[in-house]
């Protein structure tokens, strides 16, 4: 039994399996910090678990989502307004892409951003061992956005937390609020999109509150798959119609490199790449 510290917190599961049941046999796992992050960052697992028989997907979405600049189509919705409508979003998202199951930890991004809270590490540690995913994928330790970060570093740390043979094969940090094409070829792990971009298009659709509110997340996370494919390979032709880039957050969560080093190491190379080329050609 699955058991979750905040109140109001859910699992939600599309196809009525009882929720242990149901968390048991996810195989990737979606840890985002609010609604909607799942469908622009974590799109190559609910692609790959959409139609198969054998394997599903989970999406773990870690706050409430009150701090949105939705105004869930109301000018003077109220923050539990908010919440209930995005949850709501959620929720219809989790029935369109056949998610396994849903889990609405429900805390508020100020508690997330806490690191002296134990909360979310503990929950996200009892998610990781009811779900025993081999893939997980939460935000990129570069990312723009506070709360998507301290949502990365605290799956990095419940990772750890968990006994070695209870720690997922691979963890994957994907964009949201900050690309990763910078990152050097043989560091980027590249997740394939585009043979399903009606699906795509209806996932991230269904945030209409988001939408409403002149925040096209749609146009821009589609357009972002397409952009990457479109401009990964200089001197061929296009081999994806779409492309999510990730970052392998694996031996971090392994606890065999500290995160701020692990990103250090990235911006080295990026930046080495950078003045390699530019010494080359200087005139």
């Amino acid at each position: 039994m699955l058991t979750l510290s905040h109140a109001g917190s859910e699992v939600f599961v599309p196809d009525g399996m009882g929720a242990a049941q149901a968390l048991s046999r996810t195989t990737h796992l979606g840890i985002a910090a609010h609604p909607d992050d799942l469908e622009i960052m974590a799109i190559h697992g609910i692609l790959a678990c959409h139609a198969s028989e054998s394997e599903w997907f989970t999406g773990v979405v870690a706050t409430d989502g009150a701090g949105s600049p939705t105004t869930a189509g109301k000018p003077s919705a109220s923050a539990g307004e908010i919440v209930s409508t995005r949850r709501a979003e959620q929720k219809r998202a989790a029935e369109l892409g056949r998610y396994g199951a849903l889990v609405c930890l429900n805390h508020s991004s100020a508690e997330v951003k806490d690191p002296t809270r134990p909360d979310i590490l503990q929950d996200l540690v009892a998610v990781l061992r009811a779900t025993s995913a081999g893939v997980v994928y939460t935000h990129n330790l570069a990312d723009a956005h506070d709360t998507h970060v301290a949502v990365a570093l605290a799956v990095i740390a419940a990772c750890r937390s968990l006994d070695e043979p209870e720690r997922p094969n691979s963890v994957i940090g994907c964009e949201v609020w900050r690309d990763l094409d910078w990152l050097s070829s043989s560091a980027k792990i590249a997740m394939t999109t585009g043979n399903h971009e009606d699906l795509e298009a209806e996932l991230l659709r269904t945030f209409e509150s988001q939408l409403e509110a002149g925040k096209r997340i749609d146009l821009g996370a589609l357009g972002r798959r397409r952009a990457h494919a479109a401009f990964h390979e200089i001197h061929n032709a296009d081999a994806h119609r779409g492309i999510v880039w990730g970052m392998d957050l694996t031996p971090a969560a392994r606890g065999e490199i500290e995160p701020s080093e692990l990103v250090k190491q990235h911006i080295s190379a990026f930046a080495s790449d950078v003045e390699s080329r530019l010494r080359r050609f200087r005139r």
